[in-house]
């Protein structure tokens, strides 16, 4: 994950969140058979974690807007961000300029901007990312030791189609409690078996019923992924 060393990957880091149109996964490579395994018992993982972040309230939304921040180096880079799910519309907003699409009509001069919102989508709303993304393979085990807390947790690992995406391939792991709330995660590009990065996953909070974890950091601290000005807001039922 390139962007640990430079902010420019972050227009394409941790983007494996895949778009509808994904094709199917094609790989044999026999490294993938443990991951094989997408039983009922792995299906109801994931719609417990993405309950356990309201997930169930996911169809109210008619706008979110946050600003994702990150500090590393000693230099901190934000983007802030609008978006109404239910229309596909997004405004990228800076001190320089808005840039707004829709995610249903992205062309050569939206690319860069919609590469960078699903990256910083996808850590907004990893949880709900599970039932969204199509093509995963899951496996999970019990009472792990978790990377940097070393609390003994659930793992659920996911692993993303080789094709499709901006970076197909990658898996990542989830350290998870028995409340199905996330603790830590690894991020392993192209399945690599060491992570290419692990973080916590803390202070969580909820707008309008989706629970959302607002900072990230690694376990040097010398890495620091939060979120601010979150809004959520939900449509008025009659």
């Amino acid at each position: 994950m390139k962007f640990l060393y430079t902010f420019l990957f972050f227009i394409f880091a941790f983007t494996s969140c895949k778009n509808k149109d994904e094709k199917p996964l094609k790989n044999t490579n026999t490294t993938e058979i443990s991951y094989q395994k997408d039983s009922i018992e792995n299906l109801a993982i994931q719609n417990k974690i993405a309950n356990a972040y309201g997930y169930q309230n996911w169809d109210n939304v008619s706008e979110i807007s946050f600003t994702f921040n990150v500090e590393k180096g000693g230099k901190h880079h934000k983007r802030a961000w609008q978006w109404r799910p239910k229309t596909s519309e997004v405004a990228m907003i800076s001190a320089q300029d808005t840039i707004n699409y829709n995610r249903l009509k992205v062309d050569s001069l939206t690319l860069k901007t919609d590469a960078a919102f699903i990256n910083d989508k996808y850590w907004l709303l990893t949880p709900f990312q599970l039932i969204w993304d199509k093509n995963l393979k899951f496996s999970t085990v019990t009472n792990v030791v978790a990377p940097i807390s070393k609390d003994t947790l659930n793992k659920l690992t996911v692993l993303y189609p080789n094709e499709g995406g901006y970076t197909p391939g990658d898996a990542y792991d989830f350290f998870y409690d028995e409340n199905y709330i996330i603790k830590e995660w690894n991020y392993r590009k192209a399945n690599t078996a060491t992570p290419s990065l692990t973080t916590t996953w803390e202070q969580n909070k909820t707008f309008n019923g989706l629970s959302i974890a607002t900072v990230y950091k690694d376990s040097a601290e010398t890495f620091k992924l939060y979120f601010t000005n979150i809004s959520v807001i939900t449509e008025t039922k009659n």
